[in-house]
């Protein structure tokens, strides 16, 4: 199994190592069954951050027909809407950033991945908000961070309020350390609960929440 985790300009550094260290022990763990990398839609290429312009170096391109799984990070920036803020602060908030991935080959590519079954897509926080406003969840269940929920109901998704939403070869995150969660549930689901136990042992942490799936009966109204 082949992992690649989506670097774009601007995004945000936890929801990127969070996941990737998750699937790198996964990968110790299962003896080599899975491999991961960072990759962007241009290439290998230094990639700076949305926090303190914090660089990573992405090693590969984006490639939908050679990533059995591709995660899909959010951005880090100012929060709030765009209007709110003048000059270089309009450039650096997270609707902007987000917006910017656009104009670029990535949803093109994001759309190849989701139009192949044998590939997952994951997404850690605002990361659903870039397929979202690509088109790409229109009658899909998704989760992003809370202050995302309007708009990503706005694109036609429909939006969960769940730390971790699976819907089959879509698997969304919430908030930026949601990032954990959806690791360590795609290392249960994919390589087993063997394999997902050693890592989150080793990590000393416990996975929050129930995974949110569309089964099982409509709860009534509290």
């Amino acid at each position: 199994m082949h992992a690649q985790i989506v670097l774009f300009d601007g995004f945000d550094p936890l929801d990127v190592i969070a996941p990737y260290e998750v699937l790198h022990a996964g990968a110790v763990a299962s003896g080599g069954a899975l491999t991961v990398e960072l990759a962007t839609a241009e290439g290998p290429r230094e990639v700076v951050s949305g926090t303190g312009g914090l660089p990573l170096r992405a090693t590969a391109a984006l490639d939908p027909a050679k990533a059995d799984l591709i995660v899909v990070p959010g951005a880090s920036g100012r929060i709030g809407e765009p209007a709110e803020a003048s000059g270089t602060e309009q450039d650096e908030s997270i609707p902007v950033l987000l917006a910017r991935t656009l104009d670029t080959e990535l949803p093109a590519l994001l759309k190849a991945a989701m139009d192949r079954p044998e590939t997952t897509v994951a997404t850690v926080c605002g990361g659903s908000l870039v397929l979202a406003m690509a088109g790409l969840l229109e009658g899909r269940h998704a989760t992003t961070h809370h202050l995302g929920t309007d708009l990503l109901d706005a694109t036609g998704a429909h939006a969960v309020r769940a730390r971790v939403v699976d819907d089959g070869d879509l698997v969304s995150g919430g908030a930026v350390t949601s990032g954990l969660d959806v690791a360590l549930h795609l290392l249960e689901r994919e390589l087993g609960p063997r394999i997902a136990h050693a890592v989150e042992d080793l990590f000393a942490y416990e996975r929050r929440g129930i995974v949110w799936r569309n089964t099982g009966p409509a709860p009534l109204e509290f």
